[in-house]
């Protein structure tokens, strides 16, 4: 009776310590990510604030149109002389079940000139068509050299007088100081932030993988920007 009552202790002691380890794992994990976590969850809450207002928002048609959307959430510009603009973001692609698993992006730029101050900008970026998600899944590319970009149209009455985008591979949109519209955000460099990427999906994960192939999926900590752009677009993708 008593070899009985020990191993059945034993047995509740070793599934106690299995199931700690798990959640000690899964704690450790959330807290490795807790950077890429807030990341998502500030491109979800972005976005939803500025597609609130439809009259001032990215027009429904346009969205729709688009295979993958960015978001970077504040950007930070300052300039003394020199000026520079950097910031990360996330982005996600529509597949054939639904927007992707977020990737992790680096925006960087530079200017020259009489200038001065700082400030902070939202900044939102579709990719069109093909030759646009082409350049996303590239290691880095600058926006008006390999990639067109064009400034999106806002509004209800704005989509239905332009074909805008059908002649551009991205559109681009930005927000400050609460005033959102389109801005042809050229000669800023866009890459990958590999360091986000391999906490979140582990070594050599590529966006190639991720956006497209769907081999590598994303946990659900992190998937507040899919989520919510589900919200506004839900076609899925055709190829």
């Amino acid at each position: 009776m008593k070899i009985i009552l020990i191993r059945r202790v034993a047995l509740l002691v070793s599934l106690m310590l299995a199931f700690t380890g798990v959640v000690l794992a899964q704690e450790g994990q959330r807290s490795r990510m807790e950077n890429e976590i807030k990341r998502s969850n500030n491109a979800a809450r972005v976005f939803g604030q500025i597609m609130r207002i439809p009259e001032k928002a990215i027009p429904e048609t346009v969205l729709d149109g688009a295979e993958c959307v960015a978001v970077f959430p504040s950007v930070r510009k300052a300039a003394f002389i020199f000026g520079g603009r950097w910031g990360n973001g996330v982005a996600t692609c529509r597949t054939g079940r639904g927007w992707s698993a977020p990737i992790y992006l680096e925006i960087r730029g530079g200017s020259f000139g009489w200038q001065i101050g700082a400030q902070s900008t939202d900044f939102v970026l579709l990719f069109m068509n093909q030759e646009g998600l082409d350049s996303l899944l590239s290691s880095k590319f600058t926006l008006g050299g390999e990639a067109s970009v064009a400034g999106g149209p806002v509004g209800r009455t704005a989509a239905a007088s332009t074909d805008i985008k059908v002649r551009s591979q991205i559109l681009s949109y930005s927000r400050t100081r609460g005033v959102f519209a389109g801005l042809s955000l050229k000669g800023v460099v866009v890459s990958p932030d590999d360091k986000a990427m391999e906490r979140v999906y582990g070594e050599e994960a590529t966006a190639r993988e991720i956006l497209q192939e769907n081999r590598l999926a994303a946990p659900r900590s992190v998937r507040a920007f899919p989520n919510r752009l589900a919200r506004y677009s839900s076609r899925l993708a055709e190829r």
